[in-house]
């Protein structure tokens, strides 16, 4: 018994010695470790587009201890950032299959997500489809690559024949900057390196050009509103020159540009913007002599707007106008435009409304198609889309906004039409151009640019401008607002009322910082028109500048006048947002000697009046207090002739006003 009971003891120390022995090398082994399953992350599997990021965030029975991540493979994946809680911030680099793994300092506890990642990449590169280079200046040609913001192959430029030009090419965004060498024509080819993907545009390099490109436009109003005022701007700030021409005749149609070619009638005004931008007016020349004046690089036609849905008023016209132009022109390398012009706002009063039942939409449409199959009548270069430009802006917060009687562009619209040219006549985007003209809100000049853009990429259907659809404000003025009713303004700090038609809106009022209110302002009954002869020396604390003191828009409540009568016109402020209190100021002012006085009345929860005798007034102000918007967030505005106002027709006028906070 004694032996047994000795012998159990030997076992049981042995036990314990091999099992103290095999603790002592593993804990010399931390190899030999098992980690234990405390430790876990929000997602097992993932997937990415590399160049984007995504977070891990680790999952703690307790955090007891610190912990690092890892990668697997650091040409798919990177740690970016580790936060105080141990979330990682992951980046996919690179195109594949790898683990993000975190693991405690002490190699006890891990845990790993497995992450694949995509690249997307560009199917398709687009190019112009023809440009015109020269001996003595470059021109420089972006592709659009669709799909991602940088190319993901590498490209090669090729020409065919080689000889006719050089080309110097940005090695990441493929930029190819192109010098004439000798005059003639190539093929320029941009090809990826794979093969699948490429892009042609034919190049002609023409000789003795000064670098200077010179446009003329054969045309009239709408030619005008689209090149006289701020395509030198655009080109100026994009480094190049330019010369701009136009033969104007208010509302000529193609029929009258013959008759005149035919009779070699000096009846246009010549308006021309030379090198340094300084505009000259000539009157009674004819259209030889326009294209004689200079190396015309681009001359254009156009259609008189209520005709340019009417495909059938191209067919004999357009032929026979180009016939003579080029016969005239001894410049062989002229490329032929057709100004495509634009759709009337849908309150528009023109009596060629009718020819598309007053209706916007169908007149976009039918102007699209009848320029496109006009351009087969004669060898046309491009149409410039610029109707196609404004209906796309006006699918921005601006709304149908962009004429100032209803068909001729205002300021805004003058300068999408310009974006538009801009674009054609240069071959390269007019997005970022940094030419934004005094009185512009800068998220306007990136509608109009945007909109000119999008026109160029595909101008016949509508891109809606998803980016641009509101300019924010908090529905309560807080600063003095102040507005400018003129067809055309654009002055610094006013907002601009730019017709005088109902309907007519501004669809943000913005302070005099450009900042936005959240209120809209619209013209509920029209005004009769515009006045251009107010004073324009004027002593209030409005601080006017001569076109806005100077400019109005009037009413007759007495007798027709342009044969309606306007006992009244109105607007509507809409948008508060709660029952803070306005004063609202109002000048009027017209040249005269008899009483023109004016009344001015404000609805809203609260209502007042005031009066003033807008005959030749410099000094005189209008002022109602106290007024606070109705329960639907709007204010009312009358205006109409005073008791006191004895002219015959009863003209009554506002030219400009002034919306403040009271305390």
């Amino acid at each position: 018994m004694k032996t047994k009971k000795y012998l159990g003891r030997i076992r049981f120390l042995m036990m314990v010695f091999f099992a103290a022995f095999f603790t002592l090398v593993s804990c010399d082994d931390p190899e030999q470790i098992e980690p234990k399953n405390d430790l876990a992350v929000n997602l097992t599997t993932a997937s990415m587009v590399v160049g984007k990021e995504l977070t891990l965030k680790p999952l703690f029975q307790q955090a007891s201890t610190k912990y690092s991540w890892s990668v697997s493979d650091s040409t798919v994946i990177e740690i970016e950032s580790v936060g105080k809680d141990y979330s990682a911030v992951i980046k996919a680099v690179g195109e594949g299959t790898a683990t993000a793994i975190i693991e405690s300092m002490d190699g006890s506890e891990m845990a790993s997500s497995t992450i694949t990642t995509t690249m997307i990449r560009e199917t398709e590169v687009s190019v112009p489809a023809s440009i015109t280079a020269y001996t003595q200046s470059t021109v420089t040609i972006t592709p659009d690559f669709n799909l991602v913001d940088m190319p993901t192959q590498n490209y090669t430029w090729t020409a065919n024949p080689d000889e006719v030009v050089s080309l110097e090419v940005d090695p990441e965004t493929y930029a190819v900057t192109i010098q004439g060498l000798q005059v003639g024509t190539t093929n320029l080819t941009i090809t990826s390196e794979d093969g699948q993907i490429s892009g042609t545009t034919s190049v002609t390099v023409e000789d003795e050009n000064d670098g200077v490109l010179k446009v003329l436009a054969i045309g009239n109003s709408f030619s005008e509103d689209a090149i006289e005022y701020y395509l030198y701007g655009l080109a100026k700030a994009a480094g190049k020159d330019i010369v701009i021409g136009n033969l104007y005749i208010g509302g000529a149609e193609l029929a009258l540009h013959v008759e005149n070619a035919n009779n070699n009638a000096a009846v246009y005004s010549y308006r021309k913007i030379n090198k340094s931008g300084t505009k000259t007016t000539t009157e009674n020349v004819s259209i030889a002599t326009a294209v004689a004046d200079e190396n015309w690089d681009y001359i254009s036609f156009q259609q008189v707007s209520q005709n340019s849905g009417l495909y059938d008023t191209f067919t004999e016209t357009l032929p026979a106008l180009y016939d003579y132009v080029s016969q005239q022109n001894d410049n062989e390398y002229t490329r032929y435009l057709l100004h495509q012009t634009w759709a009337y706002a849908q309150n528009s009063t023109h009596s060629g409304f009718v020819n598309y039942d007053n209706d916007q939409m169908k007149m976009y449409e039918a102007i699209v198609s009848a320029y496109n199959q006009a351009e087969a009548l004669i060898p046309t270069y491009e149409i410039v889309p610029s109707g196609t430009a404004i209906q796309n802006a006006r699918t921005s917060y601006l709304g149908d906004n962009f004429n100032r009687d209803g068909y001729h562009l205002n300021e805004i619209g003058r300068y999408t039409a310009a974006s538009t040219w801009f674009e054609i006549l240069f071959g390269e985007s007019v997005v970022g151009n940094s030419y934004v003209p005094d009185g512009f809100v800068d998220v306007d000049a990136e509608i109009a640019q945007n909109a000119a853009h999008e026109a160029v990429q595909n101008p016949d259907e509508i891109t809606e401008l998803t980016d641009y659809q509101s300019a924010g404000g908090s529905g309560v003025i807080e600063k003095d607002v102040y507005i400018d009713f003129a067809t055309s303004s654009n002055s610094t700090g006013w907002n601009g009322m730019t017709s005088f038609l109902e309907d007519a809106t501004i669809p943000n009022l913005k302070y005099q910082d450009n900042e936005f209110t959240g209120i809209e302002m619209m013209i509920t009954s029209r005004f009769n028109g515009q006045n251009t002869n107010g004073e324009t020396e004027t002593n209030t604390d409005f601080n006017m500048p001569a076109e806005v003191s100077g400019n109005s828009f009037y009413g007759n409540s007495k007798g027709v006048w342009a044969g309606i009568l306007v006992e009244k016109g109105v607007i509507k402020l809409s948008g508060f947002t709660n029952d803070s209190s306005y004063e609202f100021c109002f000048f009027g002012s017209r040249t005269a000697t008899d009483n023109r006085e004016t009344k001015y009345t404000v609805i809203g929860a609260t209502t007042g009046s005031a009066s003033l005798n807008a005959a030749s007034n410099t000094d005189e102000i209008a002022c109602v207090q106290g007024i606070k918007a109705d329960a639907n967030g709007e204010i009312m505005i009358e205006v109409t002739s005073g008791d006191n106002n004895d002219n015959g027709n009863g003209f009554f006028y506002i030219n400009a006003m002034r919306i403040s906070p009271e305390e």
